[in-house]
């Protein structure tokens, strides 16, 4: 038997399992990767050759764990986000490819204004994918990333270490914007960019979660109150008084909440609507915005 005729089998047991068609062949690899300790390249390269001596018990373990619904990144303990490698876990929300959005948006809003003082701040930041690649893309700026969860700014500051942008991040254990100019000196001055992921699932869809989510991911990093958006509001009620004139704010938010963002912004103070990006699948789920 041969690594491929182990991973083709994993793929029909995680398909009978729930999990989806394409998730479980991506699933089946990756965690042969995993247990092997090759990269794709290798893994292409190899797949057909007789695998190692343990490789058969300790990769069916591994598909065990996965057709019981553990996320594929528990099992593993880590995430790719913006080509980076993130170290997840239960105090953190697993990044997601739809908030590359973010990272784009923002690149795209800051544009030539690259040069060193740029601020940027990230709110909610969990594991830190989003602050950390925007360090890694705005090398003159000042990051300050935040979390109301003590735990999860661990995570992060050792993401931020792994990625080598330890020494350009402040990180703070705060809620939303809460002393945020305290963290971030010189007093007086706002930030250019502010970033925010927030728990945007309606209270009562969190009991109606996928397994993977609702049994994996800390649900103070999920449940976003009645519509889903409390988070949202309180932030939108806090940001112009926290941007510099002419600053970013660039949010993200769930399914089927796009027209309820767009009159939330329209009715906050001082903010502008600039554009909504949709993800792959045309779902709207990042609002950029301005600070009049």
């Amino acid at each position: 038997m041969t690594v491929l005729d182990e991973v083709r089998a994993a793929h029909r047991r995680l398909v009978t399992a729930g999990v989806r068609q394409d998730d479980a062949a991506s699933d089946a690899e990756v965690l042969a990767r995993h247990a092997l300790g090759w990269d794709r390249a290798t893994y292409l390269t190899r797949r057909r050759e007789p695998p190692p001596d343990r490789f058969a018990a300790d990769y069916r373990g591994l598909v065990g764990r996965r057709a019981r619904r553990e996320p594929v990144s528990a099992i593993t303990g880590r995430r790719e986000f913006w080509g980076l490698t993130f170290e997840v876990g239960p105090a953190v929300l697993t990044p997601r490819p739809e908030s590359e959005l973010i990272v784009e948006w923002s690149l795209r809003l800051v544009g030539a204004r690259r040069g060193a003082g740029l601020r940027v701040v990230d709110v909610g930041t969990g594991s830190g994918c989003l602050a950390v690649a925007l360090a890694r893309e705005l090398p003159a700026a000042r990051v300050v990333a935040s979390d109301v969860s003590a735990d999860a700014v661990a995570v992060a500051r050792r993401n931020a270490r792994t990625n080598g942008v330890a020494e350009r991040i402040r990180w703070v254990v705060m809620s939303l914007l809460d002393g945020f100019r305290d963290a971030a000196p010189p007093a007086g001055r706002g930030a250019d960019l502010i970033v925010a992921n927030l728990p945007y699932v309606p209270s009562a869809a969190t009991r109606v979660l996928s397994p993977e989510v609702r049994d994996h991911e800390p649900w103070v990093a999920l449940d976003g109150g009645r519509d889903g958006l409390d988070p949202l509001r309180a932030l939108l009620a806090a940001a112009p008084g926290h941007l510099a004139a002419g600053g970013h704010l660039v949010v993200e938010f769930g399914a089927g909440q796009e027209d309820t963002v767009r009159s939330l912004v329209g009715s906050a103070p001082r903010l502008t609507l600039l554009d909504v990006a949709g993800d792959l699948a045309g779902i709207p789920r990042v609002a950029a915005i301005r600070r009049r």
